[in-house]
Formats: C-alpha cells, sequence, structure tokens
C-alpha cells in the first residue's frame, strides 16, 4: 500500500511538474515579445528554437501582422537547419493564405531551395531533382520580374543539366550492355529534351555510336553531320568522324600529346 502510495505521489508531482513546464513555454505573452524573442534565437542559430518561436506568434496572435510575418520566418527557421519537409509544410501554407502577400515570390523561392539543396548525384533516383525543377520553373513564371528570378534561372539551367546527366548515365549502360535501341531513345531525350546542357555533343555523339552498332550507316552519319555543324570544335565530333570515316585523324604532337587537324 505505501509502494501503491509513492508511485501514486510521484504520478501526481510529474504531472503537475509537465503543467508547469508547458505553461513556461506556451505562456501567453505580447505579441511583440514573442516575435522579438523568436529574431534573437534565430539570430542566435538555434533553428528549432527559432521556428517554435514564430509557430507560437500565429498560435497566440493569429490575425495580427506579426502573424504574417511568423509564418514564413517559421519556414525559413526550418529551412536553415536543413529540416526541409517541415520548411515545405510552413511554406505551403504561406503561400496558401497569403497568395497577394508582398513576401510571396520569395516564399515560392524559398520553398524551391529546399527541394534543390536535396539534389542528389545522379547515380540515384531524380524525384527531388524534378521537384526542384518544376518549383523553380513556377517561380519563374509567375514572377518573371523578381529578383529572384534571375537566381532561378541559373537554377534550372543546372538542374536541367543534372537530368540530362542522368539520361546519359542511363543511357551508357544500356550501351554497355548491348541494349542498344534502348541507350538510343535515352540519347534522343537529351538531344530533344535537354537542347541547353553540356550532354547534348556527348548525346549525339553517343547515338552515332549506336547506329553504328546497329548497323544503321545513313543515320550514324547524319547524326555525326549534325554532331560537326552544331559543335565543329568538340572532341566528340572527332570521336564520331573517326567513328564514321574508320580512321583515326588525330595527330601526336612532339610532346606526346594528341591533338587533331581542326585546332
Amino acid at each position: 500500500m505505501a509502494l501503491i502510495k509513492f508511485f501514486v505521489g510521484c504520478g501526481i508531482y510529474f504531472f503537475f511538474v509537465a503543467c508547469a513546464t508547458e505553461q513556461k513555454v506556451y505562456k501567453e505573452d505580447a505579441v511583440e515579445n514573442l516575435y522579438n524573442d523568436a529574431l534573437a534565437a534565430l539570430k542566435n542559430k538555434k533553428y528549432v528554437k527559432a521556428a517554435t518561436a514564430f509557430t507560437e506568434v500565429d498560435r497566440q496572435h493569429p490575425y495580427s501582422v506579426w502573424a504574417t510575418k511568423a509564418q514564413l520566418m517559421s519556414g525559413f527557421s526550418f529551412y536553415e537547419n536543413n529540416d526541409y519537409d517541415e520548411a515545405i509544410i510552413a511554406l505551403d501554407r504561406f503561400i496558401s493564405i497569403h497568395p497577394s502577400n508582398k513576401d510571396i515570390s520569395y516564399a515560392y523561392y524559398l520553398k524551391a531551395l529546399c527541394y534543390y539543396e536535396q539534389i542528389s548525384d545522379i547515380g540515384r533516383d531524380q524525384q527531388m531533382t524534378k521537384l526542384a525543377l518544376k518549383a523553380l520553373q513556377e517561380l519563374k513564371v509567375r514572377f518573371p520580374n523578381s529578383k529572384y528570378s534571375q537566381d532561378a534561372a541559373v537554377k534550372v539551367d543546372l538542374t536541367l543539366d543534372h537530368l540530362a546527366g542522368k539520361e546519359m548515365e542511363i543511357g551508357r549502360y544500356y550501351g554497355f550492355q548491348g541494349l542498344h535501341l534502348a541507350g538510343i531513345n535515352r540519347y534522343k531525350n537529351v538531344v530533344d529534351n535537354f537542347q541547353t546542357t553540356t550532354h547534348v555533343p556527348e548525346a549525339l555523339h553517343r547515338l552515332t555510336e549506336s547506329y553504328l552498332a546497329l548497323g544503321l550507316i545513313k543515320e550514324a552519319k547524319k547524326t555525326a553531320l549534325v554532331l560537326g555543324h552544331n559543335f565543329p570544335g568538340s572532341e566528340w565530333y572527332v570521336d564520331s568522324y573517326e567513328l564514321v570515316a574508320g580512321k583515326k585523324i588525330r595527330k601526336k604532337a612532339k610532346d606526346g600529346r594528341w591533338y587533331w587537324p581542326f585546332d
């Protein structure tokens, strides 16, 4: 009986301690104080604390102008902590509630960064890259004159290059396996849909290579001509030329380096 009373007493004690702690964390306060506390935490790089504090501003004073700012700052705090999922949730909420806010373009930009900074190397799944591309393009379309659009345009190019790189990796794998038709589909996708990327010259060369492997001489020559016309100084064109012509055109200099006559 004494033992039971002891545990009951402990339970009551911890209950009141928990309540007291909760009251301490979530005490009612003036909106300015709550917001300044959140900013102080953010300044000190205590991002989780800052995000929680900004959320509290919105919870206690949902109809104040500070609440609107706090919703966006909560997303920023999560972003700074690399907590991208929570940041996206907070930013989506801000976007849906305040579509005409003066900082709406920044919210879209920050959301795009959350995806962009999670892009993995081309050896892995590229779903996050596709989400980043979609978010960056949406920012460009919605806010073409925004100060964030220029940076978004650069990141769109880098993202497209990344996706093209993934297509090339898969295409080369198919080629090494002798699955040339499957590889051709990947290379064509790069040439047709990723024309501004750095992978197009190699894609045209791999197409030439694959056509020759399948005995499609006419298609190989045509693709090599396209490569030579658009990228006349490319090493990939030299490779394609030598494949189609069936002879080496590179020459060896006295220093041992190889060069080709078009230099």
